[in-house]
């Protein structure tokens, strides 16, 4: 008795735990779909348009690479990967939905030109999901695996850090699984709150073996994706989905590369450096203009791109000449990247320092949703930051 008891509990268990997962998925799907039919009225469109804690900044119109095309964000994604499987015939992407064009429309059209052998739905998995694509890597084939959403990714964390990162390692180089790609969308959506705004670099951060990139724009998001798919190394592109549609640019219709582990400098300045990545970059780049508009403050604004592996010299090279930074990111403070980012720094630049850092970051709680607008670091906070180190 007491072990069908036992039994019978441990199916209630299951049975909550797939409830759970299945409303979670459900919310996901709903929250995309938000994205993709709109049945608000312009007045509601234009209120949260008026809210957003961000307003995206086009870069100049790249023309190195030939012939450009407007395109937001899922749309340089899609190009990326239409060019991957045009010119990689072992190339072929996978995860739930991705058949179907993917929540968030990113893999839209390409099942149809390419094959259901090469683009094709995977179940509700992701530990699966990352483990097939490890075998495909091995393998020599090019494996693009979707997370559905970035929050969902920690299923596959023993995948991701304990197999796909010490392949190589393992092995004294005989097998790896460099060809490995996982792409998610990630960050906050100002209404995702906990199942679909988090930022879990940070995680991934203190794992040697993987490579984990986050774009700002569709330019660099298609340049930096293609990068990753080449690279030697099983790569995380972790993609800012607010900016899916938010942010629309000309990016070059043939492939291009973007070198990883290389930070840009956008702004050039003199007092105060400014770092983050994603998102938050355009955030920083409102910081700037109010700085220099109303305390007459140079800002050097600094995108980091490549989370890990960092580019350490850009940065403190930064901060030796303005002897000032301010580090933000949507993540927890407690432990996210930006620690690691101040403490190397601490240790690089201290004689150079005229103020302490100054992190801005998202509160170390859950991820709220009513709340989620007080939750996100925005230019109000990082300017309120930057104040003070300029009043030190």
């Amino acid at each position: 008795m007491a072990f069908v008891a036992a039994a019978a509990g441990c199916l209630l268990r299951l049975r909550a735990a797939g409830a759970e997962r299945h409303w979670r998925r459900f919310r996901g799907v709903g929250l995309a779909r938000g994205f993709l039919h709109p049945s608000a009225t312009v007045e509601d469109a234009a209120q949260r348009r008026q809210v957003a804690h961000f307003t995206f900044q086009p870069d100049p119109e790249p023309r190195e690479y030939g012939q450009t095309q407007k395109m937001n964000l899922f749309q340089s994604i899609t190009s990326a990967l239409d060019n991957s499987l045009a010119k990689d015939p072992t190339a072929v992407i996978f995860g739930e939905d991705v058949a179907f064009g993917g929540v968030f429309r990113c893999t839209v059209g390409l099942r149809d030109k390419y094959g259901k052998d090469r683009v094709f739905n995977t179940p509700l998995c992701e530990q699966g999901i990352v483990g097939f694509g490890i075998g495909i890597a091995v393998t020599g084939a090019t494996a693009i695996a979707e997370i559905q959403f970035a929050d969902y990714i920690f299923p596959a964390f023993d995948q991701i850090v304990n197999e796909a990162a010490k392949y190589r390692y393992r092995s004294g180089d005989l097998f790896n699984c460099g060809s490995l790609t996982i792409r998610s969308p990630w960050g906050c959506v100002g209404h995702g709150a906990l199942y679909h705004s988090q930022s879990p670099e940070a995680f991934f951060a203190h794992c040697p073996g993987i490579k984990v990139v986050i774009p700002r724009s569709p330019f660099q998001a298609k340049g930096l994706l293609l990068s990753c798919i080449e690279d030697k190394n099983p790569c995380i592109f972790f993609e800012p989905k607010i900016l899916y549609r938010a942010a629309a640019e000309q990016v070059p219709i043939e492939p291009y590369n973007i070198p990883l582990s290389q930070a840009e400098v956008i702004q050039e300045g003199s007092d105060v450096t400014l770092v983050a990545w994603g998102t938050q970059v355009h955030v920083i780049r409102e910081v700037a203009s109010m700085a220099k508009e109303k305390l007459g403050v140079s800002c050097e604004v600094i995108d980091l791109r490549t989370i890990i592996p960092w580019d350490v010299d850009t940065v403190c090279k930064s901060v030796i000449k303005t002897g000032r930074l301010l580090i933000s990111h949507e993540a927890p403070l407690t432990g996210g990247f930006a620690s690691e980012i101040s403490s190397t720094v601490q240790e690089e630049c201290f004689l150079n320092l005229e103020a302490p850092i100054s992190r801005v970051c998202g509160y170390d709680t859950p991820f709220p949703h009513i709340f989620e607008p007080f939750y996100i670091p925005d230019k109000w906070k990082c300017y309120d930051a930057l104040r003070k180190m300029i009043n030190y």
